[in-house]
C-alpha cells in the first residue's frame, strides 16, 4: 500500500486520497456457466491489484499503471464505447458507466499496481474494474453496495469493452472471504460461503500458468455465448440452466455444434452442485474426480483448450494428481490441479518435463488459497 502511494506522488505530485484492493480469482469448478444463468464456485486469490485515486476539480483523467509504459489522458467526455482501447479501457470504462448510471462522478487521477498476470485467466480485468468503480464512486460521495458494483463492472465489460462475460469473475472479486469458495446462483444472486481449506486435508490446489494467453474479446468467447443463447431460444427456455431433460434436450436440437455446447452447460452445472455437496461434507479429495470431468468437458464439447492446457493437464493427471481442469474462459490461461501435498514436487516436476519435450515455455506454478475480496484499505 505505501509503495502504490508513494508511486501515485511521484507520478501525479500529490497524495492519493484512497485505495482500495480488488482480488484476481480462480473459478474451482463452473466454467461459461454464469451467462446462462447457472452455478459457479469460484474463490479470490492472495493476487491482486491495488488502485490509488484522486480527484480532480477540472474534469480530466489521467491513468498509470506500474506494469504499463506512459500515461493515459481524456476528459471525462471522451470515454464513450470505442474510443479507449488497452489496460487504460477498463478504468474509463468504469467511469462511463458510473456517470451513465447518474452518479455524479467526475475528474479523476488513478495509479495501478498489480501483482494478478495479465492473459493468464485470473480476472485481472474484473480486478481492475471493481477496483475503479469503488474508488471513484466512493471518492465522489457513493458507497456502492457490493451488489451494484459487480452490475456496473459487468457493464464496463459488456458495453464499454465489448466482452460479453457474465458475473463470475466481478462476484469472486467482490465477495469471496478467506478459506471459503463463493458458491453462487448467478440467476438470482444468492451466495454462500462454501468452506475450502485443501491444507487442512493434506492436499495443495496448484495454478499452472501455461503461459499461452487467452484473447477472449477476439470473437471466441461471444460465439459461445451466442451459441447457448440460440440454443435455449429452440429449446424454449429462458436459459439453460433450465434444461432438466438433457436427453431430450440434446435430441430436439438441429446441429451437433449446438448438443455439444448445451450438453457441456448443463453437465457443468450438475458438476457444479456435487462439488458444493462434497464440500459440505469435508470430502475434499472427491472433488477431484469432478475436476478432470469439467476439463474433458471444456475441451471435447466445449471446445476452449489449446494444447499447452491439454499437456499441463495430462501431465498432472499422469504425475498422480487427483484431478485437473482449465480454469477461466479459455483459448489459453491457467490450470487448476488438485494434488496430495506429498506430490507437489513430482507432478511439478512432471507438467515442466512435459513442457520442455513440447517446445513451450515453461509454465509458472504457484499454490492458490483463498483470500478476501475487494475492500478499501486506505
Amino acid at each position: 500500500m505505501s509503495d502504490v502511494s508513494s508511486a501515485f506522488r511521484a507520478a501525479f505530485g500529490h497524495g492519493p486520497e484512497g485505495v482500495w484492493t480488488a482480488p484476481g480469482r480462480i473459478n474451482l469448478i463452473g466454467e461459461h456457466t454464469d451467462y446462462n444463468d447457472g452455478f459457479v464456485l469460484p474463490f479470490a486469490l492472495p493476487l491482486a491489484l491495488t488502485a490509488a485515486a484522486s480527484r480532480r476539480p477540472d474534469g480530466a483523467v489521467r491513468f498509470r499503471s506500474r506494469q504499463a509504459a506512459g500515461e493515459f489522458g481524456a476528459s471525462l467526455s471522451e470515454l464513450v464505447p470505442g474510443a479507449v482501447e488497452g489496460w487504460a479501457a477498463y478504468p474509463a470504462g468504469a467511469l462511463w458507466v458510473l456517470r451513465d448510471g447518474g452518479y455524479p462522478v467526475g475528474g479523476l487521477d488513478l495509479l495501478v499496481d498489480s501483482t494478478v498476470p495479465t492473459g493468464a485467466g485470473l480476472s485481472s480485468s474484473a480486478a481492475l474494474t471493481c477496483a475503479v468503480v469503488m474508488a471513484a464512486a466512493s471518492l465522489h460521495g457513493t458507497e456502492l453496495a457490493p451488489d451494484r458494483v459487480i452490475r456496473l463492472a459487468q457493464r464496463v465489460e459488456n458495453d464499454f469493452v465489448g466482452m460479453p462475460c457474465g458475473i463470475l469473475d466481478q462476484s469472486a472479486s467482490m465477495l469471496s472471504t478467506e478459506g471459503h469458495a463463493l458458491f453462487m446462483d448467478t440467476r438470482t444472486m444468492e451466495t454462500e460461503q462454501v468452506p475450502f481449506a485443501p491444507d487442512a486435508h493434506g492436499l495443495s490446489l496448484l495454478v499452472v500458468d501455461t503461459r499461452a494467453p487467452h484473447r477472449l474479446v477476439e470473437g471466441h468467447y461471444a460465439d459461445r455465448h451466442r451459441a447457448c443463447k440460440e440454443a435455449a431460444r429452440s429449446l424454449g427456455v429462458a436459459a439453460l440452466r433450465d434444461v432438466t431433460d438433457l436427453p431430450g434436450a440434446l435430441s430436439a436440437l438441429p446441429d451437433d455444434l449446438s448438443r455439444r455446447r448445451v450438453r457441456h452447460v448443463v453437465t457443468e452445472n450438475a458438476r457444479v452442485l456435487d462439488a458444493v455437496a462434497l464440500l459440505r461434507s469435508g470430502d475434499v479429495r472427491a472433488v477431484g474426480p469432478l475436476l478432470t470431468a469439467s476439463h474433458a468437458s471444456l475441451r471435447d464439447d466445449y471446445e476452449v483448450t489449446v494444447p499447452e492446457v491439454d499437456t499441463a493437464v495430462d501431465a498432472a493427471l499422469a504425475a498422480g494428481a487427483l484431478g485437473a481442469r482449465i480454469t477461466g474462459g479459455g483459448f489459453g490461461g491457467c490450470v487448476i490441479v488438485l494434488v496430495g501435498a506429498d506430490a507437489v514436487r513430482t507432478c511439478v516436476k512432471t507438467v515442466r518435463e512435459a513442457y520442455r519435450e513440447r517446445g513451450f515455455a515453461e509454465p509458472a506454478v504457484f499454490e492458490a488459497v483463498p483470500s478476501a475480496g475487494a475492500r478499501r484499505v486506505a
